[in-house]
């Protein structure tokens, strides 16, 4: 690390630790070989970050609000509801194509670390229900207008992160299946960005 500049040091530092804890977790890792991944000694580890607990709240948060965002905060240049969903959808599902470990990552430290959840609402809480509540308003008034059926913006929510989501869980295991290919894999998973979005928007179009 000789003649890295400080802020350097820690970037370094910092994508070393990210690498590591979507590989292995938070338990399974540690400061000595994010520090020998990143080619610099422990203390130096320690001196940006002082404890393992606090770099990976700093993967953590920073991964959190990117899983929200990529969805709720993309499509803002589209005039429809529909073209606004759909970027959306998609948007969030490229997200997941460039870190096909984070939901793993999330849902174990959720499951495993209740604490971590907390902390969780304390930061992204207020950011997150103002987007949350901006989506309900779309909705409602797409429901007003006779365009979709009634739906709650946390039922529309919880179908899409299931679609897209539920590939990269199931990937381990579709892994194991006879004549299983990365290649077929691979295909898979780009077909289904459109089609997940698909999926939603024919099911808001479906009024009972």
């Amino acid at each position: 690390m000789a003649g890295t500049k400080p802020t350097d040091a820690g970037k370094a530092i910092l994508k070393a630790a990210e690498e590591l804890f979507l590989e292995k977790g938070f338990a399974l890792s540690s400061t000595t070989e994010i520090a020998r991944r990143v080619g610099c000694n422990q203390a130096l580890v320690h001196y940006y970050f002082r404890t393992k607990e606090n770099l990976f709240q700093e993967v953590f948060n920073a991964k959190a609000t990117l899983f929200l965002s990529a969805f709720l905060q993309a499509g803002e240049s589209e005039d429809s509801f529909e073209g606004r969903l759909r970027k959306r959808i998609e948007t969030h599902y490229d997200m997941l194509v460039q870190n096909p470990k984070l939901p793993f990552l999330i849902l174990n430290e959720l499951l495993t670390n209740p604490a971590r959840l907390e902390a969780m609402k304390n930061k992204l809480g207020r950011e997150a229900a103002g987007m949350f509540k901006g989506l309900q308003d779309e909705i409602d008034a797409e429901i007003t207008r006779g365009n979709i059926r009634a739906v709650s913006a946390m039922e529309l929510l919880l179908m899409i992160v299931s679609l897209n989501v539920f590939p990269f869980i199931a990937a381990p295991i579709l892994g194991v299946l006879p004549g299983a290919t990365k290649a077929e894999f691979d295909r898979l998973i780009m077909e289904k960005r459109k089609l997940n979005a698909d999926l939603v928007l024919n099911y808001l179009k479906t009024v009972p």
